[in-house]
């Protein structure tokens, strides 16, 4: 059985380093293609998924810069809109373990402009899922047709959601305030500890997964860095650990954690429904897959994931292979 097309629905956004200069008064950027949502189709594409990406990419040096990445990768980028906006910008800064506090530069960029109009070019009927989330959920003017088209994919792929919590651009209580609305049109909720705590503070993990799945979403996953991820499937639950690497950066590993799983789904399918014939066994072989491939994002600079040949080097047949 081989992977069935995904479709990815969000932002692009030119991330930044800092590096050192000689000069006391100067300050050096390398700038890298990023955005949660270009992460994933990247690395959808890279691990042999067809992915398809909706993105509103700008005529700008960054915007062909992200074009330049996403079509290397093999991501299908038929139905992107050629914006006048200029594109989102983020400056990282790195600390001692390699994670990154971001600066956004977004006011009036392409990624939030969306409009009734352009999502309802877009031809599903090829699509077994539908991925989004980040920004592009919560980032008006274009939030609430993003919602609207969800709320018309769901009679025919499977969806899912991340919602990447950016607090710095958007307050918490805005995610907080649609989040209900977004299990009722999830099937698959994958998030953060970070974003846990930032959406329910102090809530323990099962009682979040509980309360996502009478709202609606079917499987919860919230990954805890090297702590592994804990899995939610209507209740049933099962931790899986991280995988052991040498950590150059944890920039788009979260992303690519999120491929790994719908990846592995789709490629033994169970995406294009509401995921009826999904068991926890399934979903813990998904995970255990998925953080092999986040612990090789981590392992170099940067969002960069790996392709599909650097993980069957490391992961068993069985878990790389569809069911015949």
């Amino acid at each position: 059985m081989s992977p069935c097309q995904i479709t990815v629905l969000g932002e692009c956004v030119a991330d930044a380093f800092t590096e050192p200069t000689s000069a006391p008064d100067e300050l050096a950027l390398r700038v890298l293609p990023g955005g949660g949502p270009a992460n994933t189709a990247v690395s959808l594409a890279r691990l042999g998924t067809p992915a398809r990406f909706l993105a509103r990419l700008s005529g700008d040096v960054f915007g062909r810069l992200f074009r330049a990445r996403l079509e290397a990768s093999g991501v299908d980028l038929s139905y992107a809109v050629e914006a006048a906006e200029p594109s989102t910008l983020a400056v990282a800064e790195l600390d001692e373990k390699g994670q990154a506090a971001f600066s956004f530069h977004a006011q009036n960029t392409a990624d939030w402009q969306w409009t009734a109009d352009e999502l309802a070019r877009v031809d599903l009927s090829g699509t077994a899922c539908l991925h989004t989330g980040s920004l592009a959920l919560v980032r008006e003017p274009g939030a609430a047709v993003v919602e609207d088209f969800l709320a018309t994919a769901t009679s025919r792929t499977t969806v899912s959601i991340d919602p990447n919590v950016r607090p710095l651009l958007v307050h918490p209580d805005v995610y907080r305030a649609r989040l209900a609305h977004w299990c009722s049109l999830a099937d698959v909720l994958r998030l953060s500890e970070d974003d846990l705590e930032l959406l329910l503070p102090g809530t323990p993990p099962e009682q979040a997964c509980d309360s996502w799945h009478a709202a609606g979403a079917r499987l919860v996953v919230i990954t805890h860095g090297a702590a592994g991820a804990l899995a939610s499937l209507d209740g049933e639950r099962v931790r899986v650990p991280a995988v052991t690497t040498q950590v150059v950066d944890t920039v788009g590993a979260g992303d690519s954690f999120t491929a790994g799983l719908l990846h592995h789904l789709g490629a033994h399918g169970h995406l294009g429904g509401r995921l009826d014939r999904l068991s926890l066994d399934d979903v813990t072989e998904a995970c255990r897959f998925a953080a092999q491939v986040a612990a090789l994002t981590c392992s170099v600079a940067g969002p960069n994931p790996p392709w599909r040949t650097q993980v069957e080097e490391l992961v068993p047949p069985f878990i790389t292979s569809a069911r015949d």
